[in-house]
């Protein structure tokens, strides 16, 4: 045996024990953190939204209101208080997300469409600059524009 003692031989597995928990742990914080990064990119892709049979998605008739109503906020902003605008689309997928009733297919696809959406009002109230703010706004209204291509 290579070591002198039974003390020693202890020791050594104490210090071995616990240096595999550091690399476990090593190795966990590294799989949590390259799979956090893995979903952001994911979620910065485009999610392809399919059609119903060649038709668009029916949303139920308590959602479209909202919609509509976010739609025409953003087309009647001026070069206001982006901040402002931010907030109250943020309502409106409130209200949005409160009365719906929706499930199975039409669901997922809306979904494919509203996070995206969700995502970029979210960028619209984080901004600082007026220039990004601008091209979110463009983006917003493209994304509306994706909406309708869609949904009814």
């Amino acid at each position: 045996m290579f070591f002198k003692t039974l003390e020693t031989y202890e020791l050594h597995k104490i210090i071995l024990m616990k240096f595999n928990i550091m690399l476990i742990a090593l190795l966990i914080a590294l799989l949590v953190t390259s799979c956090g990064n893995s979903h952001k990119s994911h979620n910065q892709e485009a999610v392809q939204i399919e059609l119903n049979n060649g038709q668009k998605w029916k949303v139920n008739l308590e959602m479209t209101p909202y919609i509509l109503e976010a739609e025409q906020i953003l087309l009647q902003y001026h070069d206001d208080d982006y901040h402002a605008l931010a907030d109250l689309l943020k309502n409106k997928n409130k209200g949005l997300i409160k009365s719906c009733t929706m499930d199975g297919k039409s669901h997922d696809e809306l979904h494919k469409w509203l996070h995206p959406h969700m995502q970029l009002i979210d960028a619209l109230e984080d901004t600082e600059n007026e220039e990004k703010a601008d091209k979110i706004i463009g983006e917003l209204k493209a994304s509306f524009q994706t909406y309708h291509n869609y949904f009814q």
